[in-house]
């Protein structure tokens, strides 16, 4: 199996390690990550025929046990000073030319991607960059933004859920796996759940810069891919975003961000056609459709 990895935490991220490494039972893992951080990138690429770096940075042959069993796929790995989305771009328009991959799988995310987060994260921009183009795409998240979270939980359980996913593709194409697990022990986790996107906005998403922020998440502002010293010009005034996430009440029990909450792993399938089928019936009904 060809696997193509990348997140939207940086090539040098914990999660996109552990992420590789368990991967490599799978099969043979190429690794295009962004050189800097690009959390809230979505779909976004980088165009403008701006220059964009490129650096390979790891090549290892499979690893076999002494009888000659697969142990290890093969792994080659690089950054591109790019969003998530163009990593995906540039590897299939590159390494993955004359074939693409089996499957893409994004991530591991520092911090969720359920309910509205989905709608804005780099890790499932990038998968559904994978499924634009028909190919399987799993996105994988831990409820935690810290540098050094505990992955133990997505190593010991992630593994089975893919194989499971994978293993059970449907005909359809266009689907991504949004999986997120709960910060919490592996030993605690219930189990796991299909789930629908939970819906709810943030509030209050605006402050004045503060660097002690970064410092309570256990983050710098160079692993944001920013200056620790801030730069505006004359009559400017810095902010940052951070805000609280007001749950919408009609949320079902199934919804992705509930069932985490619940100690559950939450698994939702989304899809690049974002058509709204009733809808499109209901406008038909009221008259849009005209002759001219």
């Amino acid at each position: 199996m060809e696997i193509f990895i990348t997140n939207d935490d940086g090539y040098q991220a914990k999660g996109i390690k552990i992420l590789t490494e368990t991967m490599r039972q799978f099969g043979s893992v190429t690794v295009i990550a962004p050189k800097y951080h690009q959390s809230g990138m979505s779909m976004a690429v980088s165009l403008g025929l701006k220059q964009i770096a490129y650096k390979e940075l790891l090549h290892e042959d499979e690893v076999r046990d002494s009888s000659g069993n697969l142990v290890k796929g093969a792994l080659r790995t690089a950054y591109l000073d790019a969003t998530p989305a163009s990593c995906i771009k540039f590897g299939l328009n590159t390494c993955f030319l004359d074939k693409f991959p089996d499957v893409v799988v994004s991530g591991i995310n520092h911090g969720s991607n359920a309910a509205s987060a989905s709608c804005y994260s780099g890790t499932l921009g990038a998968a559904l960059e994978g499924a634009l183009n028909g190919i399987p795409a799993v996105g994988v998240s831990l409820d935690s933004m810290n540098p050094d979270a505990d992955f133990s939980a997505v190593e010991k359980y992630f593994p089975d859920i893919f194989r499971t996913i994978i293993s059970n593709l449907p005909e359809k194409k266009g689907i991504i796996y949004n999986v997120n697990f709960p910060d919490i022990p592996a030993e605690d986790i219930k189990g796991v759940r299909v789930g629908v996107q939970g819906k709810g906005r943030w509030v209050r998403e605006f402050c004045k810069w503060n660097p002690a922020l970064y410092e309570r998440l256990g983050l710098t502002p160079e692993m944001l891919g920013q200056k620790s010293e801030a730069e505006c010009e004359e009559g400017e005034e810095l902010y940052m975003m951070t805000g609280d996430f007001l749950d919408d009440p009609s949320n079902p029990k199934i919804a992705d961000h509930w069932l985490m909450k619940e100690g559950y792993v939450s698994v939702t399938a989304h899809n690049i056609d974002t058509t709204d089928r009733e809808e499109t019936v209901r406008l038909g009904s009221i008259g849009i459709n005209k002759e001219f």
